[in-house]
């Protein structure tokens, strides 16, 4: 085992950071859409999907 991880040790660290970067990436999207934020964040007076992004919203 420590052989393998002797031989694999830069693709397992390219990896772990890998992971990490996506990991942080779905949470940062996870707490925009909890707190009511666009995903593009831009503004949607000008955007032709602004009824499919907001449609809960216009329910209301």
């Amino acid at each position: 085992m420590l052989v393998f991880l002797k031989a694999n040790i830069a693709t397992i660290i390219v990896l772990l950071v890998v992971v990490a970067a996506v990991a942080l990436a779905v949470y940062s999207i996870i707490k925009n859409k909890k707190a009511g934020k666009s995903s593009c964040s831009c503004n949607c007076s000008g955007c032709p999907n602004a009824a499919s992004c907001h449609f809960s919203q216009e329910r209301k």
